[in-house]
């Protein structure tokens, strides 16, 4: 038994059976030169060729049509390589001028082009090189006269393993009997990953010199959520991972029975779920149609990433893209929340004792004030493309409040100064971290339009543990009685105030903690996207009258672990 460790996961899954080694028809073609009369005939061989391989994939495409399987654009862009006019005036020429055979020449230009494609810096586009030689062998196959063959008959369980696999073999794999999938080459924007993913099969790709670890036929096992293989494993192994793939497609159950339901209680009671993200992928913005809104947009990440500050235009940039793609669900958008655990190369930041209690979040806008009014413009010139909640970090007192109001009312001033729009209707809030801020909510609430929680902070600072240290970690109590009476404190004064207040930190998307917040008032929680179906499927299989029973329960006990032990006991709880 041994363990591989290598590549990327490009979908998530565990997957047992067979290796099946596949390899492709790898066309052998060597320089050859024809007779001069033979040009037309050869001409003539190859449009018979091209309408062949026309056929081929248009039966491929119409395959997946009939399966209403969105991926046929994938052999729409094959068709259109077959048809390219100026590829076959150049294969022409290969021939007409230096009398290659059509075999040759559809090699010499094809060729051409994934060599240009391969000097391209730009992921995307080299990832098309599997097109260009999915289509060069095609022809050329047909030109051998070598039948077609694919994955779609396969009789066992099967783990493939191929140095690449190109979109048509995979557009008609068996889905059934394919377990997982392991490449050499390969990214997570190849047509390999697309498909794996929309099949739901397990995948890692970039293996490196797999097929000569392997053996024909041999059990293997792939976890592409933890990017692990292991060949040849022992019984005892094998049982082991049966289970995490059953409790892993237990899971996958859930996502799909509960990501599309309204996050509704039995008796009524909407409760608004939101995500917590750090950049604005497609995979993110795709998510939009299953929650309310973003509840938490961690812009730190988009300073972390760079290698010197980021401008005023690409923050507006990326803040108007997430904005019009939620048109008018909230945005939150948190201004830097740098210092702490996190620092930034390109930013003097001097080295402090206790950094958690130092220049941090709003407290280091503060201290560079030309940078926090670079972001303050770039969000509010975005924020005519959507709805706009601006949030601040780490406020612990009235007069950050008021600080945050003086810097922010001067960049108004100039936006309308120079006539650049934005929406003035947008909303401010505060992150609720440190405690004294609670010991002061009625008056926070009149001067703020929201505020939202962030529990991993909160709890940092109520318990005096710093989070990051594992010395000190078993006194960071995230469930303890404190902690949900403190932000008893804070619910009741906004509730009472009628303005909106959330949670966002990780208690937001945590199955012990969410019922407890429910239970104290919260009606907006903001998570990760993967713990949206497991709060939605809680939300919706109890009744607020519940949640409130245990709400008021846990505020009487005096342990974390009776907090723990009577939740578990009262509602049923998934990982």
């Amino acid at each position: 038994m041994k363990s591989i460790h290598k590549g990327h996961a490009v979908s998530q899954g565990i997957g047992i059976g067979r290796v099946y080694i596949y390899k492709q028809y790898i066309p052998q073609i060597e320089k050859e030169i024809i007779d001069s009369t033979l040009v037309e005939k050869e001409i003539d061989i190859y449009k018979s060729i091209r309408e062949s391989a026309h056929i081929e994939i248009s039966k491929i495409k119409h395959f997946l049509q009939d399966k209403n399987d969105i991926k046929s654009f994938i052999f729409d862009a094959h068709l259109e390589m077959v048809d390219d006019q100026v590829v076959i005036e150049e294969i022409h020429t290969q021939i007409r001028e230096k009398h290659f055979s059509h075999r040759y020449a559809i090699r010499v230009i094809f060729d051409k082009y994934i060599d240009l494609l391969s000097q391209v810096d730009d992921i995307l586009i080299k990832e098309r090189i599997a097109d260009l030689k999915d289509v060069r062998n095609r022809l050329l196959r047909i030109a051998d006269g070598i039948p077609e063959s694919n994955l779609s008959l396969l009789d066992q369980p099967s783990v493939i393993i191929a140095q690449d696999l190109y979109p048509s073999d995979t557009a008609t794999l068996d889905r059934i009997n394919v377990q997982a999938i392991i490449t050499e080459v390969g990214g997570v924007t190849s047509h390999t990953a697309i498909i794996a993913k929309s099949y739901e099969i397990p995948a890692i790709l970039g293996v490196d010199h797999i097929l000569n670890e392997v053996k024909q036929n041999e059990w293997m096992i792939v976890d592409a959520t933890a990017e692990n293989i292991i060949t040849n494993p022992d019984l005892d192994t094998i049982e082991v991972y049966k289970n995490k793939q059953k409790d892993y497609l237990f899971k996958q159950e859930i996502v799909k029975r509960y990501i599309n339901t309204k996050p509704m209680t039995k008796d009524g009671t909407i409760i608004d779920l939101s995500l917590n993200i750090g950049s604005v992928s497609q995979e993110i913005l795709e998510n939009e149609q299953f929650v309310d809104g973003i509840g938490l947009f961690r812009s730190e990440f988009l300073y972390m990433e760079n290698t010197q500050m980021p401008s005023e235009d690409f923050q507006f940039e990326v803040y108007k893209k997430i904005l019009e793609k939620f048109k008018q669900k909230p945005v939150v958008l948190r201004t830097l929340d740098i210092g702490g655990d996190k620092v930034l190369s390109y930013l003097d930041m001097p080295k402090e004792d206790n950094p958690f209690l130092g220049n941090r979040a709003i407290r280091l806008s503060f201290t560079h004030q030309e940078l926090f009014k670079i972001q303050l413009r770039a969000a509010l010139r975005a924020s005519i493309y959507g709805n706009l909640w601006l949030m601040f970090p780490m406020v612990g007192s009235i007069d950050d409040i008021y600080q945050i109001k003086e810097i922010l009312e001067s960049v108004k001033t100039d936006l309308i100064k120079n006539k650049i729009a934005f929406n003035k209707d947008f909303k401010f809030g505060i992150m609720i971290e440190i405690p004294s801020i609670i010991m002061v909510a009625d008056h926070v609430a009149e001067i703020v339009d929201f505020a939202s929680i962030g529990t991993n902070d909160l709890c940092q600072y109520l318990t005096a543990v710093d989070r990051m240290n594992p010395l000190v970690s078993k006194y960071y109590q995230s469930y303890a009685p404190s902690m949900f009476r403190i932000i008893k404190m804070a619910v009741d004064t906004f509730n009472k105030a009628g303005k909106p207040i959330s949670v966002c930190g990780e208690s937001g998307g945590d199955l012990i903690a969410a019922p407890v917040l429910i239970g104290l008032g919260i009606r907006k929680l903001s998570m990760n996207n993967a713990s949206i179906p497991y709060i939605k499927r809680m939300i919706t299989t109890h009744t607020i009258d519940e949640f409130e029973m245990i709400a008021s329960h846990v505020i009487t006990l005096k342990t974390e672990k009776e907090v723990i032990d009577y939740i578990n006991s009262h509602l049923e709880s998934e990982e």
